[in-house]
């Protein structure tokens, strides 16, 4: 009998569905909660905090039953609960309702996004880098298509939009429940083996690379939430920030089958990788501090973009390689958790620096504190590989 695997086009078909559906949501959150629910924008920007909190729970908690229970239910309760929870929105989007359904979406989610990364180890007809180079593709080609569909959906009204993603997680359900049960080894019945007295001897470097990419997105958040002011301020437009992230869309389409094609020599080299991404994201800051000008914005967002697709598909994949057996679920866990934390507390930590002080501290601050972060990150996987 032929022992059954997960098929790489189903995994890439789930991050597909489940990030355009997201994108159906997260984006309006702000806009429906000030403009229909007419809810002042700090009550928008808690419900927002909520819902990363929210998130990052269910990215432990879905690490957690990965290991300890069985991939394949963890995987259908995360699907689950974004069925209901976005079901219910098609039905009840009033207040208090939105807001409490958008933190249950949150925790569901968070169990999809982990869920995703921890299949990702089990596929065994290519690498886990490879795998998590076209998942990054897959995830943001879906917030492109996402957001791209709500602008035309949201006019006919907010019940077509959740309605859409509604249907959007059913299909996933369905898909997930068809392809996503693999074969369990013993330890699967609810009795993983204990694994306190196997120490992880890298764990140092895992918490490492882990705290650089919470400074990473927290830097990263700086431009999806406080940099458009800082340009309005210089004279430009909402059209020309929006434009940014069209040019950043497009960049990953570009670069990032680029990458997977030398994925071996990238894999063999992922420090190296991994330190000119995350120095690229400081160097978009670097930029910053003169910028006057669109042009400069522009090559400032290519740079980042550039250290984007470089750096965060390659986190996953160095935890992946220094995960202790059995544990690849609360890892890629841990990866979902300091991203979602970075996420939620980017915004709130750069306007408050930038109320208390400017925009050049702002950034003068974060690549700083980056560039400390990565240079001791560096320092101690090199230390790591040579052990290794």
């Amino acid at each position: 009998m032929t022992k059954r695997t997960l098929k790489l086009p189903w995994l890439l078909v789930g991050s597909l569905i489940t990030n355009t559906g997201i994108s159906f949501i997260w984006p309006l959150t702000t806009i429906y909660m000030h403009e229909y629910l007419h809810e002042p924008l700090t009550t928008s920007g808690i419900v927002l905090f909520l819902n990363s909190l929210a998130t990052m729970v269910g990215n432990a908690v879905g690490g957690r039953l990965f290991d300890r229970w069985r991939p394949y239910p963890t995987m259908l309760l995360g699907i689950g609960i974004d069925v209901v929870t976005t079901g219910a929105l098609v039905v009840w989007h009033g207040w208090p309702a939105y807001p409490l359904l958008l933190v249950g979406l949150g925790f569901g989610n968070g169990i999809v996004a982990t869920g995703i990364n921890a299949y990702a180890t089990k596929v065994t007809t290519k690498k886990a880098s490879y795998v998590f180079n076209v998942l990054y593709f897959m995830a943001n080609l879906g917030l492109v298509i996402g957001t791209l569909i709500v602008g035309f959906v949201l006019p006919l009204g907010i019940t077509y939009v959740f309605g859409l993603a509604f249907a959007l997680f059913v299909v996933f359900f369905f898909v997930a429940l068809r392809h996503f049960n693999l074969p369990q080894p013993a330890h699967a019945a609810g009795h993983a083996p204990k694994q306190v007295a196997t120490a992880n001897p890298y764990r140092l470097n895992v918490a490492l690379i882990l705290l650089t990419l919470f400074l990473t997105w927290v830097t990263y958040e700086q431009w999806q939430s406080n940099i458009s002011t800082f340009m309005l301020q210089l004279g430009m437009t909402v059209r020309d920030y929006s434009f940014l992230w069209t040019f950043n869309a497009v960049l990953i389409v570009i670069l990032q089958p680029v990458l997977t094609a030398f994925d071996d020599w990238l894999l063999v080299h992922i420090r190296l990788r991994l330190g000119v991404g995350f120095t690229l994201f400081a160097g978009s800051f670097l930029l910053l501090l003169v910028a006057r000008h669109y042009a400069v914005f522009v090559l400032a967002m290519g740079i980042l973009t550039c250290g984007e697709v470089l750096a965060l598909p390659a986190v996953s994949t160095y935890v992946d390689l220094y995960s202790p057996t059995g544990q690849q679920g609360r890892y890629q866990g841990y990866v979902q958790m300091f991203a979602s934390a970075g996420r939620a507390v980017g915004p709130l930590i750069g306007a408050l620096i930038i109320e208390a002080t400017s925009y050049r501290v702002l950034f003068i601050s974060l690549v700083a504190v980056l560039a400390v972060a990565v240079a001791t990150f560096s320092w101690f996987a090199s230390k790591a590989q040579l052990r290794h």
